[in-house]
């Protein structure tokens, strides 16, 4: 095979693997699902204490989780996500409450916007799903102004929704182009990737409420309703392996649930990155 055909089969192939997560991010309601994790939301958007008139980008923005909440504050904010629908959702809600916010849709992996446009870049639990992170992390470092702020949670490996997405990946293997999503939450990987174009990087370890007036098997019922990635491993089975899954899942949020009252709590751990462009 020569190169040039090698190339436009990888080419082919990582395209492939792109109109599926864009597939996957569609599926379900995110904007719905996310309702349940608006505290932890607001709780990170909070700590960054972005100063009114600052230009933030909002990567992965979802239905404008913590991109709606920042323009109520006086932030000058762009949003910019993979899913379509997710876009329209976000651009309703501004519509509705009268925010003058930009969303376009858009790739982590080659965001649309020009060099140095932005003072904070910010991803929520959001850009660590797209497949190639070496260009993400270019890509947050190339549209931060010198001096400027970039800021993500990402869900650590160890922690209950990286549990999860294992026990997700054993049902449903993953496509051998897809690095990992969780390896956004570990460390040294972070580092690697940030540390070369940042003058600092400060890496905590944080916990999410996730909580739901429910118990754990209505939660997962809930994630293989409304949450893209089980919605699509659910579908993806048949129906035996569809029971496997939500079992495995069910243990994990039952070993995890904090809550004695017929609810569930289960505090998921993530990284929260902040980083100086260098400049």
């Amino acid at each position: 095979m020569s190169t040039d055909t090698a190339m436009m089969e990888s080419t082919a192939e990582m395209q492939a693997l792109k109109d599926k997560l864009k597939a996957t991010w569609m599926s379900g309601d995110y904007g719905h699902f996310a309702k349940y994790l608006e505290p932890g939301a607001l709780d990170f958007l909070e700590r960054l204490a972005i100063p009114p008139g600052t230009k933030m980008l909002d990567v992965a923005c979802g239905a404008g989780q913590i991109a709606i909440p920042a323009a109520r504050a006086g932030v000058r904010v762009t949003g910019v996500d993979i899913a379509a629908n997710l876009i329209a959702q976000a651009r309703e809600r501004a519509r509705t409450e009268g925010l003058d916010v930009q969303f376009e849709e858009g790739d982590a992996e080659a965001l649309p916007f020009a060099d140095a446009s932005f003072d904070i870049v910010v991803s929520l639990i959001g850009a660590m799903f797209a497949p190639r992170p070496e260009l993400v992390a270019a890509e947050l470092l190339r549209v931060c102004r010198p001096g400027g702020r970039i800021a993500m949670a990402n869900w650590t490996p160890e922690g209950h929704v990286g549990q999860m997405f294992k026990i997700i990946g054993r049902h449903v293997p993953p496509p051998p182009l897809m690095t990992p999503p969780p390896k956004w939450g570990d460390e040294a990987t972070v580092r690697e990737r940030l540390g070369r174009g940042t003058r600092s990087l400060q890496l905590t370890k944080r916990r999410y409420p996730m909580v739901y007036p429910f118990p754990p098997a209505e939660v997962v019922e809930f994630f293989c309703t409304y949450y893209g990635p089980t919605v699509r491993a659910r579908a993806a089975l048949d129906p035996q392996g569809q029971q496997a899954l939500l079992r495995d899942l069910e243990q994990l949020w039952r070993a995890n649930n904090l809550a004695t009252d017929g609810t569930t709590h289960v505090e998921a751990e993530y990284l929260e990155v902040n980083a100086i462009r260098e400049g």
